[in-house]
């Protein structure tokens, strides 16, 4: 007897790997090697301080001048799944838990009339795990023909969920995802991301660590 292709979920299981928050299994793909950029002149826009591209993905990492750490955007194509796929597979928290290692405890809670997440992330001995509560929402828009899903996410605090001990809450998260065809069967993923993970871990060590696939706690989202 012939086997039917898989459920709509298991097929967007390499997807959920290759893109989503925080790169689990790109970062470990890419394995960047940063090149520094020239210094900029006064008053100019600060240069990308690490450049990576691999195939189709490139990972431009800008460091801003304030907290010291890195924000990232990345830009890539995948060429096997439908974008409305990709977005669905995103933003389905229950699978998401059946297949991200680094995931402790994540779950939606209604609080003052607004869907939240609750997200706590593992993170490696000897360092405390770290946590999130953040706002999401989807669009899917329309642009003069062109289908696009927007995907925003940020940091947030309500007194439903309290810090806990010996887990760091994440206070500075911001997250933008947008996800087009590629004319093909594919899509067209650009992402913006950008947490401080906060504790004692000196910023040099988180840079480090997301750039080079160290399990940092972040670019999982």
């Amino acid at each position: 007897m012939r086997r039917g292709r898989p459920p709509r979920r298991e097929r967007g299981a390499a997807v959920a790997e290759g893109t989503g928050a925080g790169l689990l299994r790109l970062r470990e793909e890419l394995r960047p090697n940063p090149v520094s950029s020239p210094g900029a002149s006064a008053g100019a826009v600060p240069p990308s301080d690490c450049v990576q591209i691999q195939g189709s993905w490139k990972v431009i990492g800008v460091q801003p001048q304030k907290t010291g750490l890195y924000e990232y955007k990345v830009f890539g194509v995948l060429e096997d799944c439908s974008p409305t796929l990709l977005a669905d597979v995103y933003m389905d928290l229950d699978y998401r838990k059946q297949w991200d290692q680094y995931v402790k405890e994540l779950y939606e809670q209604e609080c003052n009339g607004q869907t939240v997440v609750y997200w706590e992330v593992k993170y490696p001995f000897p360092m405390s795990n770290r946590d999130y509560v953040y706002l999401r929402q989807r669009r899917d828009l329309d642009m003069e023909g062109r289908k696009i899903h927007v995907v925003l996410a940020q940091s947030t605090s309500v007194p439903q969920l309290v810090e806990r001990s010996g887990v760091i809450r994440v206070k500075q998260y911001k997250q933008s995802l947008a996800i087009e065809s590629d004319g093909k069967k594919g899509s067209k993923v650009f992402m913006y991301y950008f947490d401080n993970p906060g504790g004692q871990i000196p910023s040099w060590l988180i840079n480090w660590a997301a750039k080079g696939g160290n399990c940092s706690g972040s670019l999982y989202h």
